[in-house]
């Protein structure tokens, strides 16, 4: 039997801001392709909270693909896939990443609206990229 080449990890990131509140970061692993979702929780959220955010979560919010460059020093090629007006953080998120991890990257980026206008934005997807990083360095371990 073959072994199953697809893997799915939710995991709640905690911002180091107690202001700002805790991010779940959905992970689907597929051969030299990650699939990202990453959003905003309620309250104290528990790995079980996480999977209810996921479920409630808006994966066309602001959702873009990467990929990897080809030579070293090269820019990364990326496309919106669904953007909305009010949002454009996946875009070049999803292109550092995969220049990072030389892997292709679908994220999507599902923060409020009302953090992007109350001035929490910029710090709040700071933490969400952090996370992410932290993470994927973990899987590549």
């Amino acid at each position: 039997m073959a072994e199953t080449t697809t893997k799915v990890l939710v995991k709640v990131i905690k911002p180091s801001d107690p202001s700002l509140p805790p991010l779940v970061l959905q992970i689907t692993q597929m051969v030299d392709t990650y699939m990202l979702w990453i959003g905003a929780a309620d309250g104290n959220a528990n790995p079980v909270d996480g999977e209810k955010a996921v479920l409630n979560g808006n994966l066309c919010k602001d959702w873009a693909c990467a990929m990897p460059p080809r030579t070293a020093g090269a820019p990364s090629s990326a496309t919106s896939l669904f953007r909305a007006s009010s949002s454009d953080v996946a875009l070049p998120m999803a292109q550092r990443l995969a220049k990072r991890f030389r892997k292709q990257i679908f994220l999507s980026v599902d923060i409020p609206i009302s953090f992007m206008t109350m001035g929490q934005g910029q710090q709040l997807v700071f933490e969400a990229e952090k996370g992410i990083v932290a993470t994927l360095k973990e899987i590549e371990g």
